[in-house]
């Protein structure tokens, strides 16, 4: 683990292992886990790549600034690049699950206009175009998503404040794994939890999202005005990753892909849930050796 203090000011720690002249991977975590998410990639490709996974801004000893506009996309996006830049990488492979996918989708739309993003290979995590029109017209998707107005409600504040994470996650989450998680890694993360500055900083990244979460009432159509968000189509090999019983966002996201997407390779992974590169580890493995390997 480094620490890494970024031009912003923003401070980093990173997990950095693998050959320093070896093609650089960089691993982001999502919603409310670490760079542990990514423990079974990581040791499995280090031998041959140089395997870069930061504890995300607000989480775990990285810095927490404590305005809700500290977390906008184009702040965590800028992240990356300026992690790279620190650490000395120009070109790299964004990896990413959940919120880190949501951000390696943003890495890899900027990264290919600037050419420093060769690859991308994503994790249940939805891609922003679709996403946002599967909350207005998907009842699964809506139900499935009901936790995020629970998370930006300041009415929740003093749950967090009393009880940690821990608590909100308790009231609002109906997708948990936590028995597929190993008991030291599980014990782990409810000790992160209970630190109240990061709890309202991971909170942050969804206060500050620009996706909008109807209520369960409102219609099931595109709202009159609203257009998708104006993103080129990405023309970098691209894998997703999708465990098909995760709860929290149905494969319905996968629909639709092919038409944004140049060089797209989708891999399903039955049985699996929402954490698949803990919960499937080997399937992962597998599927992001394979597209390394096609797109080396």
């Amino acid at each position: 683990m480094k620490r890494i203090t970024l031009p912003s000011g923003i401070e980093l720690d990173v997990v950095d292992k693998g050959p320093r002249d070896a093609p650089a991977l960089v691993f982001l975590h999502g919603f409310p886990e670490s760079n542990r998410t990514w423990r079974h990639q990581i040791a499995h490709f280090s031998d041959r790549f140089r395997c870069i996974a930061p504890d995300q801004r607000g989480y775990r000893g990285s810095s927490k600034p404590p305005e809700v506009s500290d977390y906008t996309p184009d702040k965590l996006i800028g992240d990356v690049f300026q992690l790279a830049d620190a650490m000395g990488i120009d070109r790299f492979t964004i990896i990413g699950h959940d919120w880190g996918g949501a951000i390696a989708w943003g890495t890899a739309i900027a990264g290919q206009m600037n050419g420093r993003v060769t690859r991308a290979i994503i994790a249940n995590a939805p891609h922003p175009a679709i996403f946002q029109r599967l909350l207005y017209t998907n009842r699964r998707q809506r139900e499935s998503s009901q936790y995020m107005r629970g998370f930006r409600d300041p009415a929740n504040d003093a749950l967090v404040r009393e009880h940690g994470l821990a608590g909100i996650l308790l009231q609002e989450i109906k997708w948990d794994s936590a028995g597929a998680m190993e008991p030291a890694e599980r014990t782990a993360l409810m000790k992160d939890w209970q630190d109240r500055d990061s709890a309202f900083a991971m909170l942050n990244w969804y206060r500050a999202s620009p996706v909008d979460v109807p209520p369960l009432d409102a219609p099931y159509e595109v709202p009159a005005g609203w257009t998708p968000p104006a993103l080129p189509d990405l023309a970098i090999p691209t894998l997703v990753i999708w465990g098909m019983d995760d709860l929290a966002l149905p494969p319905e996201n996968l629909e639709g892909l092919d038409a944004i997407i140049e060089d797209l390779t989708v891999v399903e992974v039955p049985g699996s849930g929402h954490f698949v590169p803990w919960e499937a580890p080997d399937a992962v493995n597998t599927a992001i050796a394979q597209f390394l390997e096609r797109t080396g």
